[in-house]
């Protein structure tokens, strides 16, 4: 089966380089469309779709923002399975300062150097291995400025009229961007932060194989 997987906000497939699946699944990361203009988060998620082969059967995997995007997806084209890492299923979900600040609309004036500078000075004090820490440090570095800021404002102005179908979640329970007390994940990773996917590869690879096995 092939499993399409979204990186997060400000990310691209090497994110998943710690990822691996059983055969015979495929393994295929999607990559960022530039966004139209004033184009929100569901219409962004169904275009982004259309590089999907769904003439068999397929499988989504979303990593934080990418989770978003694979909710709306899952929504409408009903994937064999859908799985969320570090993310949420739907605005609802969203933390109470996230809603707080969206009227304000911050994210129009917010520098995203400013952003960047802080996703990267973090990497200090996070877990990943050296190693680990000057990909991220790279990947920020490298990432659209325009589609940083396109993409908070489509986080903070999400509105779905779809309910999600059932989706299998994997969150860490010290993730401090989208706490785990907002959602409610069917695998529960013990000091796991947001970048789990990097710094607890084994444990959601393990995890990844009991869902595609089953």
């Amino acid at each position: 089966m092939k499993v399409y997987f979204i990186p997060g906000l400000g990310a691209d497939k090497r994110v998943f380089k710690n990822i691996r699946l059983s055969a015979p699944n495929e393994m295929i990361c999607l990559e960022w469309i530039d966004p139209l203009p004033g184009e929100n988060l569901t219409a962004y998620a169904l275009r982004l779709a259309e590089k999907i082969d769904t003439a068999a059967p397929w499988s989504l995997v979303g990593l934080s923002f990418g989770g978003m995007l694979a909710a709306e997806i899952s929504a409408r084209l009903q994937p064999a399975k859908t799985i969320l890492i570090s993310s949420i299923a739907s605005p609802q979900q969203l933390p109470p300062y996230f809603k707080a600040v969206a009227p304000l609309g911050l994210q129009k004036i917010l520098p995203v150097a400013l952003f960047k500078q802080a996703s990267i000075a973090k990497r200090v004090f996070s877990t990943e291995t050296a190693e680990d820490k000057a990909l991220l440090r790279q990947i920020i570095d490298d990432s659209d400025p325009a589609f940083i800021k396109w993409a908070l404002g489509a986080i903070l102005g999400w509105k779905t009229t779809v309910p999600a179908p059932p989706m299998i979640h994997i969150h860490g329970d010290s993730d401090f961007l989208l706490p785990v007390r907002y959602v409610q994940p069917t695998f529960r990773i013990k000091k796991a932060g947001h970048l789990l996917v990097m710094n607890h590869a084994e444990e959601v690879n393990k995890i990844l194989r009991e869902v595609f096995a089953a």
